[in-house]
């Protein structure tokens, strides 16, 4: 079994802080999106003998490639990387990634998102050719969606629909037994439509499915998205309600003075909070100074120094010198505020 990660988007709606950052390595509670998102897939790589990765990504350089080459050595498994500069879509992603698409089970899941309480190793079996995982949302317009039978299986993949006909969104994680006849998909479907813009895998299962292809929605309890600020914020605070629960989220060299700090919140090595009331829901990264401020619902990043501010639903990127006061600001790398 292969897994598969396309992560080539510019993470337009993130902006300013993917511009030097690419969304999958921005820092969630002390640990990249990416390096979260592969533990929660350590049973599968354990269970099933994962020995390939494979990140398809755009022109983010060499220092962002060493970095996933660090990670998946980490991990155990053989990195390969590819690459789709032009932004076409999800399935124009998997098709840079064609040469891995030779056989074989494989899973795919895409960068932004995460999920929890979803025991994958155990809905991968031999009587299940390909799964399709989704969750419940209340803005189905917004997402890719399935619709079902009453066996879960699916009858329908329709993108983005304008009017309601499901509300199970497809979050990005996907299974098939057969990698090699999901390329030929591709391929054929690169073909008939390769005048557009761009497309998407949805409408390539859609095509699988009406050749007669069986696809099974299976449920995840808890998901996490990424895709814009406010879903961003959002998550970091679901991470932190699920995981002060049972892990120490405040570093024990953060050093922390005259200051009121109200859980959930995770705060990294070697930052300081000085006369402050910081949470709940913030996360603040390793060396970041935090002085004469009050901070709520918010995700910070590293080495980044912070006074006499009042912040909500706010990220702050690296590298950023903020003094002053508002109520909500949004700041990529390296940005000077005063």
């Amino acid at each position: 079994m292969k897994i598969i990660i396309p992560m080539a988007g510019k993470g337009l709606r993130l902006h300013p802080h993917t511009l030097s950052t690419p969304k999958p390595l921005i820092h969630i509670a002390g640990k990249t999106v990416l390096r979260r998102l592969l533990e929660s897939l350590s049973e599968v790589i354990k269970i099933f003998s994962v020995k390939e990765i494979v990140f398809i990504i755009g022109n983010y350089g060499e220092n962002i490639e060493k970095k996933l080459i660090k990670l998946a050595n980490e991990i155990g498994v053989r990195p390969i990387i590819y690459y789709q500069i032009t932004p076409l879509g999800t399935a124009d992603a998997l098709l840079r990634a064609k040469n891995s698409l030779n056989g074989g089970p494989i899973i795919i899941v895409f960068s932004d998102t995460l999920f929890y309480n979803t025991s994958l190793e155990k809905e991968i079996t031999n009587k299940v050719d390909n799964i399709i995982w989704t969750k419940k949302v209340k803005n189905p317009h917004l997402f890719g969606v399935v619709k079902c039978d009453s066996s879960e299986i699916i009858t329908h993949f329709i993108e983005k629909p304008n009017n309601y006909v499901s509300n199970l969104a497809i979050i990005g994680l996907y299974y098939f037994r057969d990698s090699l006849f999901l390329r030929k998909e591709l391929q054929f479907l690169d073909k008939k439509i390769r005048n557009e813009q761009e497309y998407q895998l949805t409408s390539v299962l859609e095509n699988m499915r009406k050749k007669g292809e069986k696809f099974i929605s299976k449920q995840v309890q808890e998901w996490m998205d990424f895709g814009n600020k406010k879903r961003t914020i959002s998550s970091n605070s679901k991470i932190l309600s699920i995981e002060h629960k049972h892990s120490q989220l405040i570093h024990e060299k953060a050093i922390i003075r005259d200051s009121l700090i109200i859980k959930p919140c995770s705060i990294g090595k070697n930052t300081s909070i000085e006369n402050s009331i910081i949470g709940p829901y913030v996360s603040i990264g390793k060396n970041t100074k935090i002085k004469n401020s009050n901070i709520r619902r918010s995700l910070i990043q590293d080495d980044t120094k912070i006074q006499y501010a009042n912040l909500h639903n706010s990220m702050i990127g690296n590298h950023i010198y903020y003094i002053g006061k508002a109520k909500e600001v949004s700041l990529g790398d390296y940005s000077v505020f005063n």
